[in-house]
């Protein structure tokens, strides 16, 4: 799905990690607000929804029951209309056989990998290798995170070596960190898709900041998916705080609806990835 004239997939990452309610009143939280929120992102125009849970102090957690939980709350609300995305991200907390092994027990539909977590040195390359063979023979499709333009090259390194099990594995072009002011802008898309750079026929991006609406529509234009949400920005493109993750859903839809891009459902994100 490289093609501008395929349908773009928009994908909802409504709380992240490391934010609270301080940072916003309506960031959700647990099973029930999570599902409310698919179901308001959903008829926003979203697909697929990047959850991450959390422990009882509100910490970052990874937990197999909590995020099957968090699963069949979403799946009561919106049946297979939307994706559900667990992430398996450290975030400082877990080890990559940690990671490794919450992926394994929850089993999920979709599951996004931070590639420098997963194998911080050579010597966690044979597991990476593994998961993504355990990954494929059960029918889940993975999201490789990229946080900078040169873990391209590993990938596609990866590539070639035969330790990735598909032709064309899906993957996130991250944007921006969490700092404090940080306004990503659309030109740095540009190092992760350099013509020098490895080629990904399924990428997608999310940008840090309040410019995250016009980076994932540049990207949009480029033949990219794109993820919005408070995970990685809570306003909207003239610096208003954003009411819900939904509105930010909606002003993305509605750029690329006046663009003559066509948004892609859950059905169609799936047969996608049955080509991939």
């Amino acid at each position: 799905m490289s093609d501008v004239e395929q349908p773009t997939a928009i994908c909802v990452a409504p709380n992240g990690g490391k934010l609270g309610k301080a940072d916003h009143p309506s960031l959700p939280i647990g099973s029930a607000e999570l599902a409310r929120t698919a179901q308001e992102c959903l008829d926003a125009g979203a697909c697929l929804i990047h959850v991450h849970v959390r422990d009882r102090d509100g910490g970052h957690l990874l937990d197999a029951s909590a995020y099957r939980e968090v699963k069949d709350a979403i799946s009561q609300v919106v049946g297979d209309e939307m994706i559900v995305q667990v992430t398996s991200e450290a975030l400082g907390r877990y080890t990559p056989e940690q990671q490794i092994a919450v992926v394994k027990e929850t089993r999920p539909e979709a599951v996004s990998l931070a590639l420098r977590e997963l194998v911080p040195t050579q010597v966690h390359e044979s597991r990476f290798a593994s998961l993504l063979s355990w990954l494929r023979a059960e029918e889940i499709l993975p999201q490789i995170i990229l946080y900078d333009p040169d873990e391209t090259f590993r990938l596609g390194e990866y590539h070639r070596r035969g330790l990735i099990p598909w032709r064309h594995v899906p993957v996130l072009f991250v944007l921006g960190r969490y700092t404090p002011g940080q306004k990503s802008r659309p030109a740095d898309l540009l190092p992760f898709i350099d013509a020098a750079k490895p080629r990904f026929a399924h990428w997608s991006v999310c940008a840090f900041g309040e410019r995250e609406a016009a980076c994932v529509t540049a990207a949009a234009l480029l033949g990219g998916h794109v993820r919005v949400g408070f995970e990685n920005n809570r306003r909207l493109a003239g610096g208003k705080l954003a009411g819900s993750n939904a509105e930010l859903v909606a002003g993305v839809a509605k750029s690329l609806q006046g663009l003559g891009v066509a948004r892609a459902s859950a059905a169609e994100l799936r047969r996608a990835w049955q080509n991939l």
